[in-house]
């Protein structure tokens, strides 16, 4: 069965704006915390994250043991010659995070992930942060193609 991304990336948010048991859930649009007490990191705290996790050439041994969640983990397992993380086989040349977009009903902020590779070839994934993670992990990648 061939999915897009599109319908990878709805069935993602889609599963994380059901609100867990014990979860109360804010008003469409709201920006501020769940409950009281609660952070949820921001579109630049989730950059700031995204930028170090990634550096210029993908993360460290240490960032993909540490800072990933298990669901990805587990993504790799299952795709040994490839790094899920990077949507790629190799090391990229450079890559740069774009905007974050945050939506908070759903408890999930994203950005596009481009990576730059020799002969001016660019690739893109979006790479996707659960707001409520502590410590701050990378929840999901889906690849452009």
């Amino acid at each position: 069965m061939k999915t897009t991304p599109y319908s990878l990336g709805a069935l993602l948010l889609a599963l994380l704006v059901l609100p867990a048991p014990t979860t109360a859930v804010a008003a469409v649009g709201d920006p501020t915390p769940v409950a009281a007490g609660r952070h949820r990191h921001t579109a630049s705290e989730i950059s700031a994250f995204l930028t170090a996790f990634y550096g210029h050439h993908g993360p460290s041994a240490r960032d993909r043991e540490l800072a990933i969640s298990q669901q990805l983990k587990e993504k790799q397992a299952h795709a040994p010659t490839s790094d899920v993380l990077l949507c790629a086989h190799d090391e990229p040349r450079d890559i740069v995070v774009g905007a974050v977009t945050v939506a908070h009903t759903a408890g999930v902020g994203w950005a596009t992930v481009t990576t730059h590779w020799a002969g001016d070839r660019t690739d893109t994934f979006t790479a996707y942060v659960r707001l409520d993670s502590r410590p701050i992990k990378l929840d999901d990648v889906i690849c452009a193609g």
